[in-house]
């Protein structure tokens, strides 16, 4: 078990330095020299010069890479040229906690919705309750989460006042309020995710149903919601489970648009002005941020699979 382990903590650090490394490389491929919007439209060649050796961006880019990725392991992310802060604190204390939030609170609906939308799609198999389910989840895999959210925003904020549309209010400071202005952005970032795991632990729990062990069940005599919760859901656990890692990368990936949308200072939005600024230092912290999080989500995963089955634990 351990030696498993830790095979598969070696492969997470040789995934995150592939990623180290493409994005350092395909950042500095992009357009837009930093320096010249550091110094503005005024400045002299020596100034130029001075800055550009002060960055390090003179040196060799196996150089750069060196040196940036020891910085960053010790927690030396650099500062911000715009915000005239420092990045591990931007990035880490400030926006880290509303990204962090904000996906927990999607996952959480998507999980408390879809799941049980799906043991029912399950249970009752081609009745209209099953088709209806099926036109949920394929409605809400297919709809774009930017424009629900623009039309929950219209809706329910703009024209019936029923919720906050911008803004973020820490629920560790203030539990209800802060629950309350997540509720649009929870709502448009976990529609796509609750379509994904219904349809995931229908067809599932359908293969599950059909087995023996289930019908040995049903004629001992036990009650319906324990041969569909306890006998068949557990047996279901590990392609739920691996569903809702493996979608960790996609909600990541939606807080960009949605934290735009209704402008919470989460690391989506973050990212997206650091790109328009040209903030490439800060652009790789979140890059690198948001790759160890999925990565380590999938670790866990991964790592999960002998607890959900006891048949792959070592004997």
């Amino acid at each position: 078990m351990l030696s498993r382990a830790a095979g598969k903590i070696a492969q997470t650090l040789v995934v995150l330095l592939i990623v180290s490394i493409a994005s350092f490389s395909l950042l500095k491929l992009a357009p837009g020299d930093p320096v010249l919007l550091m110094l503005g439209s005024e400045f002299d060649q020596a100034s130029y010069d001075s800055l550009n050796h002060a960055l390090g961006l003179d040196q060799p880019m196996i150089v750069q890479y060196a040196e940036w990725l020891g910085n960053f392991v010790t927690g030396d992310w650099g500062t911000s040229y715009v915000a005239r802060a420092d990045i591990f604190n931007l990035v880490v204390r400030e926006a880290l906690p509303v990204t962090l939030t904000l996906t927990a609170c999607s996952l959480g609906l998507a999980i408390l919705v879809g799941v049980p939308v799906g043991v029912l799609s399950a249970v009752k198999k081609d009745t209209a309750w099953d088709a209806g389910a099926a036109v949920f989840a394929l409605t809400g895999t297919a709809f774009p989460s930017f424009f629900l959210g623009i039309l929950l925003i219209w809706f329910l904020g703009v024209k019936f006042g029923a919720f906050p549309v911008m803004g973020f209010v820490p629920p560790w400071e203030d539990f209800w309020t802060g629950l309350y202005h997540l509720v649009l952005p929870s709502i448009t970032l976990s529609t796509f995710f609750i379509g994904m795991i219904v349809r995931v632990t229908r067809a599932a729990l359908v293969e599950v149903l059909d087995q023996p062990y289930i019908t040995a069940a049903k004629a001992r005599g036990e009650p319906g919601w324990r041969v569909v919760w306890v006998h068949g859901v557990r047996n279901i656990m590990m392609p739920v489970v691996t569903v809702i890692g493996l979608q960790l990368g996609g909600i990541l990936q939606g807080a960009v648009l949605t934290e735009t949308v209704f402008s919470m200072p989460g690391i989506g939005q973050m990212l997206t002005n650091a790109v328009l600024g040209r903030e490439y230092m800060l652009v790789q912290a979140g890059v690198m941020l948001t790759a160890v999080l999925f990565i380590l989500v999938n670790l866990l995963v991964d790592l999960s699979y002998p607890i959900l089955d006891p048949r792959l634990r070592p004997r």
